[in-house]
């Protein structure tokens, strides 16, 4: 009996070095299995109540748990929850009131990082409201294209481009009006398509354009009442994000209230709580910004950290300030840091954690050596797509993990393509192939209730070209993300290419067709032909060639405002 029993509780002795040999990652992956199917179990309950619980409800309660808890700082300015709950009251009440909004009407934004644009889209969805997310540098073209196919009546704009000459806010001063000239140029139009244009100020110099703050300040702070709201449910609009697009301009695609919780899903991944101060430079008109960083303090209690832009010379200086201890990125943004000249105090801070994408592993181990020992979470994920992967294993150069039980959940798949026909490969029944371990293949990802794909907002072709048909069988739908990965034999998913017409500028991907038909207006010019090509003399790409005939990036795409945030 005593052997039998020796035996048995050395096999249990045995039983973790065992699994640790050979399922080394066994633990990692149930973990973050748990925490996706908690999500996914608390967003379906939250879908069931009446009314819907929604971001807006949780930052509500928020307030009322901790009302003089600091929630955004900017600059030199704190602003608690309660502080930005009265101010998006206010916006509220003003775009109600005095410019006649009604729930379901769609606001544009054209507006840097600030406060102001976090309490306006509060208050937007106080009110019910979508949010078209306008990128403050798209132009002319573009910028009417991106306007109208959201459908919006009213565009807030910034009037300039707020930059700090100094530490204090007396060294606060407006240098240029780009935003300004940007709405000046389109504004005849607008105004002949009957749109209402404000900028988000107390004057205004451009005839034809009011003012909003002034109007804010005039009405009351009192809660907004329910009913403003009462046709929201989890299918309902909340924002529309622009994706770059891999041919012509860019496309709005649809978020609504469900697809804004599983938007928090990496925050709540890499483990941010509620004493944590995430610090952000990238754009709230991205996902990224706005649908993990701000939506998930929201969500975990913590508090944002702003700035209306990034500045390598100042980062660090400002996750001192802040006292931050979550930083978000892309892979550029990291390559700038390394390359500053370096410093005593580079780590001197209280940053614990670096969530983003587009990640090289040469810039991450240079960044870790230098920075200190900060948990990097690289994902995969797409503003629109329906298919996401986070490497919470932290191994350097994958973009994710091929987590097995998520697998049994989520029908995805890498498929073979024929990157000069610019299509998958069929076999000869004209269902696609699958790609095995360590190929390189398209990833589609199967369209379910669980899996759902939005769609772009006034584009039904657009939407259309985004869905593959007839996979694996007769009758299936799929989501194609436009682009190719590699999955390999640890189950470690690797970035290797984006199909299509697009390069990388500065972080952000660019359809080459767009450039094209801004340099086409030229009149000498009679044709036109763009691509991406290395800059000689940078540590990295800052322009990356994204089409499938020209060399593989080395970089990932966005999470956000193009096939990935």
């Amino acid at each position: 009996m005593l052997p039998v029993l020796y035996t048995g509780l050395a096999g249990l002795l045995l039983l973790p070095l065992l699994l640790t040999c050979c399922c080394p990652y066994l633990i990692q992956d149930l973990r973050y299995f748990l925490r996706v199917a908690n999500l996914a179990r608390r967003v379906r309950n939250y879908r069931q109540r009446r009314p819907v619980r929604t971001i807006l409800r949780v930052f509500l309660e928020r307030v009322r748990q901790t009302p003089h808890k600091p929630f955004l700082l900017f600059r030199d300015e704190t602003l608690t929850y309660a502080q930005v709950d009265r101010r998006s009251n206010q916006a509220a009440r003003a775009l109600h009131d005095q410019l006649g909004l009604r729930q379901g009407d769609c606001v544009a934004l054209f507006m840097n990082n600030e406060p102001a644009y976090v309490w306006i889209w509060l208050g937007l969805l106080k009110m019910g409201c979508p949010m078209a997310c306008l990128n403050y540098n798209i132009r002319a073209k573009s910028l009417l294209h991106c306007f109208q196919c959201c459908g919006a009546k009213v565009l807030l704009a910034s009037p300039g481009e707020l930059q700090t000459a100094g530490r204090s806010p007396r060294g606060t001063r407006r240098l240029g009006c780009e935003l300004q000239e940007a709405v000046e140029e389109v504004l005849p139009t607008l105004k002949k398509d009957g749109v209402s244009v404000f900028y988000v100020s107390r004057t205004s110099n451009t005839n034809g354009v009011d003012t909003l703050l002034d109007k804010v300040d005039g009405v009351s702070a009192e809660a907004i009442p329910e009913s403003w709201r009462s046709e929201v449910t989890f299918a309902t609009p909340a924002v529309y994000i622009y994706t770059s697009g891999t041919t012509g301009l860019p496309k709005a695609a649809n978020i609504n209230h469900h697809r804004l919780w599983y938007g928090t899903g990496l925050a709540l991944a890499s483990g941010i709580k509620a004493h944590d101060i995430v610090y952000t430079t990238m754009p709230l008109y991205h996902s990224a910004a706005l649908m993990i960083g701000l939506h998930g303090c929201i969500v975990t209690g913590a508090t944002l950290a702003l700035r209306s832009k990034f500045s390598a010379s100042q980062f660090w200086d400002d996750c001192r300030k802040y006292n931050a201890t979550v930083i978000q990125y892309i892979g550029e943004l990291l390559r700038y840091l390394c390359n500053t000249p370096e410093k005593p105090n580079d780590r001197d801070h209280k940053v614990k954690i670096a969530l983003g994408n587009g990640l090289r592993g040469d810039v991450w181990k240079e960044f870790i050596k230098r920075f200190g020992d900060i948990h990097v979470y690289e994902f995969y994920a797409s503003t629109e797509g329906n298919i996401g992967f986070m490497n919470y294993p932290r191994k350097v150069g994958a973009v994710g993990r091929a987590n097995y039980l998520q697998r049994k959940v989520v029908r995805y798949e890498l498929i073979k393509y024929d990157v000069e026909k610019d299509e998958p490969i069929r076999d000869a029944n004209g269902y696609c192939i699958k790609v095995p371990k360590g190929e390189v293949g398209l990833l589609v990802c199967k369209i379910t209730q669980l899996t759902p794909f939005n769609g772009y907002a006034g584009g039904k072709s657009q939407t259309e070209k985004k869905k593959l048909r007839d996979v694996f069988k007769k009758g299936d739908l799929y989501f194609n993300s436009g682009d190719l990965l590699m999955i390999d034999h640890d189950n470690f998913v690797y970035f290797h290419d984006r199909v299509g017409d697009t390069f990388r500028w500065k972080g952000e991907n660019v359809a080459t067709t767009e450039v094209a038909d801004i340099v086409g207006l030229v009149d000498f010019v009679e044709e036109v032909n763009v691509y991406g090509v290395p800059v000689p003399g940078f540590f990295s790409y800052s322009v990356e060639p994204t089409n499938s005939r020209l060399p593989p990036s080395p970089c990932h795409p966005m999470p956000a405002g193009n096939s990935q945030t």
